[in-house]
Parts: structure tokens; C-alpha cells; sequence
């Protein structure tokens, strides 16, 4: 008598509906984790897009509840060259470029050196140019102005520029020690080998892998030396040496607010920071591996 065996139980359709659960779930979290993304950067960008609505606002429509205008007006952007505001956002320039030059002078070399370098009292020394990012200008702001106004340089672009740059260089030469401690000293080894000198070995090897290092402190200096209102408030007396923070606030009187050249003087303020941002991010990238291959 033939004897029959039971067929083996199927489990294909079991395995093909796990798998498409599998795939089905990465989706969804890729789905949530951008709907979130997305909210996020809007409820960030949403001042901005205020600000740009009301820069464009007629001056008739600036109490309308609709959100966007009936006609866009351009007046209070274009006639922002002709205020004589122009001149402050080139004080602002050189404020930001100055400070950022400077920081990057005296970071570099201190953070090269503290990375390679045990010295006695290195440690002391990593503390207290972190303690110095603890103090706040506006805490210091009296001394700050008593001290220039012994050198005779209150209400100059070049006081402006040292304070700005003092106070951002405890932040810059701890990121850069991070990321020059980050590198192998075999590799400036293999430079020394190869012909280089110090210097040599220092901007052929430690700085283009330091690069993503060197780009923050560039970033973080600029912004903030961009942005900065209470020193340069105190010490840029007369209209000419005023940044573009400070001067915008001559738009703002004591009984009235001329709305729409306030947010058009902001705009164009915003304008450099972005502009710098998209030139350098992806250089922030491509330094994350520039240097490794030879």
C-alpha cells in the first residue's frame, strides 16, 4: 500500500506579507520623519515670511488682516539704497569680515598648538579661554566703553571689530583644538617624511581635513559679529560708524513705527548672512573628506 505524505505546510505567503510590513514601516518613518522636518523648518521660516510680506506691504494695507497684499509694493526695498543705509550694512561688512579675519589669525594657531603641544598649564589654559565665553557683553558693556575711551577709539569701526573678535575667539579655538586633536599626527608625520616642513605639513594635511572645523568658526564669528547691538550700540556714536542693526533702529520713533522700512532694511540684513551660508555649506561637506585621498 502506497503511503502518503502530508505536504509540507506553505509558508511563502506568511514570509512575502512580513517582508512587505518590513519594507511598509521604513516608509512610514521616512514619511513622519520628513511631515516633522518640514514643520519644523516652516515654524522657523515663518517669521521671515512675515517679515518679507510686510516689507512688501503697501503702507494703506499694513492694518489689513489678509495675510497677503492686494498689490506688492517695492518702494520701501528699492528705496532702501537711497536712505543712506547702504553705508551701514558696508559698516556691518567690514564689522563681520574684520572679526571673522581675526578670530581665524589668533584660533588657528593657538588650537594647532594646544592639540600638539603638552605643555604645563595646558589644561588651565583650555579653561580659561572657556570661561571667557561665559561673559556677556552686555554685562561688560560700561568697562568695555571706559577702556576704549582711554585709547581714543570709542566710535571707530576698528573698536568694534576687536570686541567682536575677543569675544567670539574662546569659541573658535575650542571647536579647532576639538578637530586638529581629531586628526593623526602620523599623518604630518608621513608629510615630514615626504619634504614638508611644519607649515608645510600644517596647510597640505591638518588644515583641509580641519576644514569642517574652521568653517563653523568662520560661520558662528560672522553671524554674530553680524547681528551684535548692544556693544556696537554704545560705542558707535555717530550715524556714519553705526552697523546696520543699530541704524535700523532710527526707523522706530517715539510715537510711531515705519513698519514697512524696519522689516525692508531687515531683509536686506539677512541677505549677506545667506549668501555667505550657501557659498560655504557645501564646503562644510566636502572638507569632511578632503585631505584622505592622495
Amino acid at each position: 500500500m502506497a503511503t502518503q505524505t502530508a505536504p509540507a505546510p506553505v509558508r511563502h505567503r506568511h514570509v512575502s506579507t512580513h517582508r512587505r510590513r518590513s519594507r511598509g514601516m521604513p516608509r512610514l518613518k521616512t514619511t513622519v520623519i520628513a511631515a516633522a522636518a518640514y514643520l519644523i523648518g516652516f515654524f522657523f521660516l515663518f517669521p521671515y515670511l512675515v517679515m518679507i510680506l510686510i516689507s512688501l506691504r503697501p503702507q494703506t494695507e499694513l492694518r489689513s488682516a489678509v495675510w497677503f497684499p492686494e498689490r506688492f509694493d517695492f518702494s520701501a526695498i528699492t528705496g532702501f539704497w537711497s536712505t543712506g543705509l547702504a553705508h551701514n550694512l558696508t559698516v556691518s561688512l567690514q564689522v563681520a569680515a574684520g572679526s571673522t579675519i581675526l578670530v581665524l589669525l589668533v584660533a588657528l594657531p593657538a588650537a594647532y598648538y594646544t592639540a600638539r603641544h603638552n605643555f604645563r598649564g595646558r589644561n588651565l589654559f583650555l579653561v580659561l579661554v572657556l570661561v571667557t565665553q561665559m561673559f556677556q557683553p552686555t554685562a561688560m558693556v560700561v568697562g568695555i566703553y571706559r577702556e576704549f575711551f582711554t585709547f581714543g577709539m570709542v566710535d571707530s569701526v576698528i573698536s568694534l571689530i576687536l570686541v567682536n573678535g575677543g569675544f567670539n575667539l574662546a569659541f573658535a579655538v575650542w571647536i579647532l583644538n576639538a578637530y586638529f586633536s581629531s586628526i593623526p599626527r602620523e599623518l604630518e608625520e608621513a608629510a615630514f617624511i615626504d619634504g614638508n616642513g611644519r607649515f608645510g605639513a600644517l596647510f597640505r594635511v591638518t588644515l583641509p581635513l580641519a576644514m569642517p572645523g574652521v568653517i563653523t568658526a568662520l560661520i558662528f564669528t560672522f553671524i554674530a559679529a553680524w547681528n551684535e547691538f548692544v556693544v556696537a550700540l554704545t560705542l558707535a556714536t555717530s550715524p556714519e560708524n553705526q552697523p546696520l542693526p543699530v541704524a535700523l533702529q532710527s526707523y522706530m520713533g517715539q510715537y510711531s513705527v515705519n513698519w514697512q522700512e524696519l522689516f525692508a532694511g531687515s531683509v536686506i540684513a539677512t541677505i549677506p548672512v545667506i549668501i555667505l551660508f550657501a557659498l560655504i555649506e557645501r564646503k562644510v561637506v566636502g572638507g569632511l573628506t578632503a585631505g584622505s585621498i592622495k
